[in-house]
């Protein structure tokens, strides 16, 4: 089927043009509709990405982006994927969008979760255009602010996974943000920008929903040169985390992470991160 005009799939990216690994999985899946390529001012191989990606390149200022979004530090740092997923509201309204799905540049491939039978699986997608077409008209239909595919983390432990015990979601989104450009939300906090915004908006009303049918597999962050990757490296796990616990601190907490290589992550209690509010029903 032929991806619907008024979606786009923005790509964010950065020192990568070689490597925009999204791009061949979305390849691979069929994909057929309209993409871009988001880089920032600051990106020493922005003529590389204008000479491979043409037209289908888009650059903003991270210092446009600065003033007008809260940061949560003045760190005077500006290496982060902060600003390019504030910078998306403005450009899906440039290209006339009424839906895009931003995704970072390191997909390597995107399955489905489950068989027929509702068994845990890993079957590759090759129709993303009908995946995507339905989320839209789910998501449509909902007051939802944006809907995300599961990723590696959430599925540690295969079949064995407590999310993976049925079809079902996760009142979370990170990295596959599929958005309305007429529901707009601000991503908030320079580092963990995703985690910071699902948590401390989604106590304000704003909401997000991870689908577990659908999973997205990633190249390691610290292995895949460019990117986020250097930041991580220089500030460390700890330093990440502490973000979530300064925007949303009755809900985020610092915890070990992992089994034999443990390292400093936030854990967030999702009773008070994402508390359920009943209508009040007449009669």
């Amino acid at each position: 089927m032929k991806m619907r005009d008024d979606f786009a799939v923005l790509i964010l990216t950065h020192g990568r043009p070689h490597n925009v690994k999204t791009l061949k999985m979305l390849k691979n899946a069929n994909y057929n509709g309209r993409w871009y390529i988001v880089i920032d001012d600051e990106d020493a191989s922005a003529s590389e990405y204008h000479k491979l990606y043409g037209k289908n390149v888009i650059q903003f200022s991270k210092k446009e982006i600065a003033i007008d979004f809260d940061q949560g530090d003045n760190f005077n740092d500006m290496r982060a994927i902060f600003y390019a997923r504030n910078a998306c509201w403005g450009i899906a309204q440039r290209l006339s969008l009424k839906y895009f799905m931003q995704m970072d540049d390191d997909y390597e491939a995107i399955y489905w979760c489950f068989d027929e039978e509702k068994k845990y699986t890993e079957t590759p997608i090759k129709d993303i255009n009908s995946v995507l077409e339905k989320m839209i008209i789910f998501f449509s239909k909902t007051q939802l602010h944006s809907v995300a595919f599961a990723q590696n983390g959430d599925l540690m432990g295969g079949h064995n996974c407590n999310l993976m015990k049925a079809v079902k979601t996760k009142r979370k989104a990170m990295n596959t943000f599929l958005c309305d450009t007429s529901k707009p939300f601000e991503f908030i906090g320079r580092v963990n920008e995703d985690v910071n915004t699902y948590t401390a908006s989604q106590r304000q009303g704003v909401t997000f929903m991870t689908l577990n049918s659908i999973k997205i597999r990633q190249t390691q962050t610290q292995k895949n040169k460019g990117g986020m990757t250097d930041l991580y490296r220089d500030s460390g796990t700890y330093v990440k985390s502490f973000y979530t616990v300064m925007y949303a601190p009755s809900c985020a907490k610092i915890g070990q992470m992992g089994y034999t290589n443990q390292r400093l992550h936030h854990r967030i209690d999702w009773d008070a991160a994402a508390p359920l509010i009943l209508r009040e029903v007449n009669g």
